[in-house]
Protein backbone atom coordinates (compact mmCIF):
# COMPACT_ATOMS: atom_id res chain seq x y z
CA UNK A 1 0.00 0.00 0.00
CA UNK A 2 1.64 3.41 -0.90
CA UNK A 3 1.56 6.11 1.83
CA UNK A 4 2.73 9.48 1.25
CA UNK A 5 3.83 11.77 4.00
CA UNK A 6 5.97 14.92 4.95
CA UNK A 7 9.72 13.72 5.25
CA UNK A 8 11.71 13.98 8.20
CA UNK A 9 15.54 14.85 8.45
CA UNK A 10 16.35 11.22 9.10
CA UNK A 11 14.95 10.27 5.27
CA UNK A 12 17.40 12.59 3.51
CA UNK A 13 20.23 9.94 2.71
CA UNK A 14 16.79 7.81 1.27
CA UNK A 15 15.88 10.37 -0.65
CA UNK A 16 19.46 10.91 -2.53
CA UNK A 17 19.22 7.32 -3.09
CA UNK A 18 15.46 7.42 -5.01
CA UNK A 19 16.79 10.75 -6.70
CA UNK A 20 20.08 9.04 -8.00
CA UNK A 21 17.83 5.90 -8.84
CA UNK A 22 15.52 7.97 -10.96
CA UNK A 23 18.08 9.70 -12.70
CA UNK A 24 20.39 6.79 -13.44
CA UNK A 25 18.36 3.46 -13.97
CA UNK A 26 15.43 2.77 -16.48
CA UNK A 27 14.76 4.63 -20.00
CA UNK A 28 15.71 7.98 -20.23
CA UNK A 29 16.05 10.68 -22.93
CA UNK A 30 19.17 11.67 -21.67
CA UNK A 31 22.64 9.99 -22.93
CA UNK A 32 24.79 8.08 -20.24
CA UNK A 33 27.25 10.77 -19.60
CA UNK A 34 24.00 13.28 -19.64
CA UNK A 35 22.73 11.65 -16.84
CA UNK A 36 26.07 11.23 -15.03
CA UNK A 37 26.83 15.00 -15.43
CA UNK A 38 23.44 15.74 -13.75
CA UNK A 39 24.61 13.35 -10.67
CA UNK A 40 27.62 11.08 -10.64
CA UNK A 41 26.63 9.69 -7.15
CA UNK A 42 23.88 9.87 -4.48
CA UNK A 43 23.37 12.80 -2.83
CA UNK A 44 23.87 12.29 0.95
CA UNK A 45 25.03 14.13 4.30
CA UNK A 46 25.07 17.40 5.70
CA UNK A 47 24.46 20.05 2.59
CA UNK A 48 21.82 17.36 1.45
CA UNK A 49 20.02 17.48 4.47
CA UNK A 50 19.71 21.42 4.67
CA UNK A 51 18.94 21.52 1.06
CA UNK A 52 15.75 19.07 2.00
CA UNK A 53 15.22 21.19 4.76
CA UNK A 54 14.79 24.53 3.39
CA UNK A 55 11.62 23.19 1.97
CA UNK A 56 8.58 21.11 2.46
CA UNK A 57 9.05 17.68 1.41
CA UNK A 58 6.56 15.09 0.87
CA UNK A 59 7.67 11.05 0.16
CA UNK A 60 5.93 8.42 -1.23
CA UNK A 61 6.87 4.97 0.68
CA UNK A 62 5.11 1.07 0.40
CA UNK A 63 6.20 -1.72 3.01
CA UNK A 64 8.69 1.22 3.81
CA UNK A 65 10.61 1.40 1.04
CA UNK A 66 11.07 4.92 0.00
CA UNK A 67 9.57 5.17 -3.79
CA UNK A 68 9.78 8.75 -4.82
CA UNK A 69 9.22 12.47 -3.50
CA UNK A 70 8.32 16.12 -4.11
CA UNK A 71 9.52 19.39 -3.13
CA UNK A 72 8.24 22.61 -2.35
CA UNK A 73 10.12 26.24 -1.64
CA UNK A 74 7.66 28.90 -0.11
CA UNK A 75 7.47 30.36 -3.80
CA UNK A 76 5.39 27.53 -5.12
CA UNK A 77 9.04 26.31 -6.66
CA UNK A 78 8.63 22.38 -7.00
CA UNK A 79 12.55 22.02 -7.03
CA UNK A 80 12.36 18.71 -7.09
CA UNK A 81 10.84 15.66 -7.91
CA UNK A 82 11.70 12.18 -8.69
CA UNK A 83 10.41 8.62 -8.98
CA UNK A 84 12.53 5.84 -8.33
CA UNK A 85 12.59 3.94 -11.91
CA UNK A 86 10.70 0.50 -11.05
CA UNK A 87 7.84 2.89 -9.57
CA UNK A 88 7.36 4.83 -12.32
CA UNK A 89 3.97 4.87 -14.09
CA UNK A 90 1.94 3.04 -10.73
CA UNK A 91 0.57 6.45 -9.79
CA UNK A 92 3.21 7.84 -7.14
CA UNK A 93 3.74 10.81 -8.74
CA UNK A 94 0.15 11.62 -8.68
CA UNK A 95 -0.07 10.56 -5.01
CA UNK A 96 2.31 13.33 -4.32
CA UNK A 97 1.34 15.90 -6.58
CA UNK A 98 -2.15 15.58 -4.89
CA UNK A 99 -0.50 15.93 -1.40
CA UNK A 100 1.77 18.56 -2.15
CA UNK A 101 -0.82 21.05 -4.42
CA UNK A 102 -3.27 21.03 -1.47
CA UNK A 103 -0.99 21.83 0.72
CA UNK A 104 0.01 24.85 -2.10
CA UNK A 105 -3.28 26.23 -1.97
CA UNK A 106 -4.28 25.77 1.95
CA UNK A 107 -1.03 27.77 2.39
CA UNK A 108 -2.52 30.68 -0.26
CA UNK A 109 -0.25 30.09 -2.84
CA UNK A 110 -1.43 31.07 -6.39
CA UNK A 111 0.67 29.31 -8.70
CA UNK A 112 3.38 26.69 -8.70
CA UNK A 113 6.48 26.22 -11.08
CA UNK A 114 9.23 24.26 -11.91
CA UNK A 115 12.16 23.31 -14.23
CA UNK A 116 10.80 19.93 -15.74
CA UNK A 117 13.36 17.39 -17.18
CA UNK A 118 12.73 16.07 -20.32
CA UNK A 119 11.06 12.58 -18.28
CA UNK A 120 9.11 15.09 -16.13
CA UNK A 121 7.31 17.16 -18.68
CA UNK A 122 4.77 14.94 -19.78
CA UNK A 123 3.68 14.10 -16.06
CA UNK A 124 3.97 17.90 -15.10
CA UNK A 125 1.28 18.79 -18.63
CA UNK A 126 -1.03 15.93 -17.19
CA UNK A 127 -1.68 17.97 -13.87
CA UNK A 128 -1.97 20.88 -15.80
CA UNK A 129 1.04 22.70 -16.14
CA UNK A 130 1.95 24.48 -19.52
CA UNK A 131 5.13 25.18 -20.37
CA UNK A 132 6.49 29.16 -19.99
CA UNK A 133 10.01 28.21 -22.14
CA UNK A 134 12.62 25.74 -23.23
CA UNK A 135 16.24 26.11 -21.87
CA UNK A 136 19.65 24.11 -21.46
CA UNK A 137 21.55 24.07 -19.09
CA UNK A 138 25.53 23.46 -18.94
CA UNK A 139 26.36 20.43 -16.49
CA UNK A 140 29.85 19.20 -16.34
CA UNK A 141 31.05 19.72 -19.80
CA UNK A 142 27.45 18.26 -20.82
CA UNK A 143 23.74 20.13 -21.92
CA UNK A 144 20.80 19.14 -20.63
CA UNK A 145 17.27 20.29 -21.85
CA UNK A 146 14.25 21.26 -19.45
CA UNK A 147 11.38 23.10 -19.53
CA UNK A 148 10.53 26.06 -17.14
CA UNK A 149 6.77 25.22 -16.80
CA UNK A 150 3.96 26.67 -14.58
CA UNK A 151 0.16 25.95 -13.20
CA UNK A 152 -2.26 28.80 -11.54
CA UNK A 153 -4.01 27.55 -8.51
CA UNK A 154 -6.90 29.93 -9.00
Amino acid sequence: MLVVRKSVAADADALGLVMYDAIRSGPSRYTEAQRIAWLDRPPAGGNWAVRLSTQQVWMAEAQGEPLGFLTLDETGYIDLAFVTAAAQGKGVFSALYDALEAAAMEDGLTRLWTHASLMAQPVFEARGFRVIRHETIDRKGETLARAEMEKSLT
